[in-house]
């Protein structure tokens, strides 16, 4: 695949994809000339509704209901799905409670779906990628993984598994001299409503994100082989911010606003089941079959 056109042509999955960015990125590659755009989703609803707007503009898409924190859905979905070019990795929860206050519950979840989820997800899907020596992942992180924030002691420490994740996985790839690249995406908050309420003291040097606009640069990155990106420029000033004394740093992060971005936060009302209480592996094979066979 020639540098530049990541996505023309290729087969590219998108998990979290039926709403906000991922909904967003999965038709902007059905613009990019993706030859197939393959949308995973908790929710079979919003995932069909996705799909149906990118089969609408003559592109070729499917839809998947599938629990990614499930490693067994994720295997059996993974074989109807098939082989993937680009694998976004987008799905993604979060709490937004003070550590005595979110249950015990909810914090597994956060870490079930933000990085386990990696594991399962990415496992499936690069065995094909090396064996075709090309291919890209791509894992949506974020700020959060660069920093730790108040009432993010779940979502935080995740997201820097994540870039974690990243970073060692294309380690690996690089020592095996492998083309399959990877790509990880560190972003500030972004109007999807997930973080619905939150704030920014400094919006112009710490803006609240447009969706559209991160959605856009994602699949830009994705494109030119790009291996990190980070929005807004600010936040690139954390990894070096972090050789200051350790009260100087929280100085800093306090002075930013950072730590009080969530006191207002109340976050968007589940449409869906929780993760857990999707349907059994038994059930999503058989959907999974029958999209086969439409």
């Amino acid at each position: 695949m020639k540098h530049g056109s990541q996505i023309n042509g290729s087969r590219v999955l998108i998990t979290g994809a039926g709403s906000g960015i991922g909904r967003l990125m999965a038709l902007d590659a059905a613009a990019r000339g993706a030859s197939e755009i393959l949308i995973w989703d908790l929710s079979e609803e919003r995932g069909q509704s996705v799909r149906d707007e990118i089969v609408a503009t003559g592109a070729k898409a499917r839809s998947f209901s599938v629990n990614v924190a499930d490693s067994d859905q994720v295997a059996v979905v993974a074989e109807a799905t098939g082989p993937v070019d680009v694998l976004v990795n987008c799905a993604g929860v979060v709490t937004g409670k003070k550590l005595l206050d979110a249950d015990e519950e909810s914090i597994r979840r956060v870490f079930d779906v933000n990085t386990l989820a990696l594991y399962w997800v990415t496992r499936a899907f690069l065995p094909g990628m090396l064996e075709r020596d090309r291919g890209t992942v791509a894992t949506i992180s974020s700020a959060a993984g660069f920093t730790g924030v108040a009432k993010q002691t779940d979502y935080s420490a995740s997201k820097f598994a994540a870039v974690g994740f990243t970073e060692s996985l294309r380690s690996e790839l690089r020592a095996e001299g492998s083309n399959v690249q990877t790509l990880v995406v560190c972003p500030y908050y972004i109007n999807t409503g997930m973080f619905e309420g939150v704030q920014t003291k400094f919006p112009r040097l710490l803006p609240i994100l447009e969706e559209t606009n991160v959605a856009t640069k994602v699949m830009d990155s994705i494109d030119s082989g790009r291996e990190q990106l980070v929005m807004p420029s600010l936040v690139r000033i954390l990894p070096a911010a972090r050789m200051l004394p350790t009260r100087l740093f929280d100085k800093t992060m306090d002075f930013l606003g950072v730590n009080k971005t969530m006191d207002h936060f109340t976050g968007r009302r589940p449409m869906t089941p929780e993760p857990n209480t999707a349907a059994p592996a038994e059930e999503v094979e058989s959907a999974a079959r029958s999209q086969l066979q439409n």
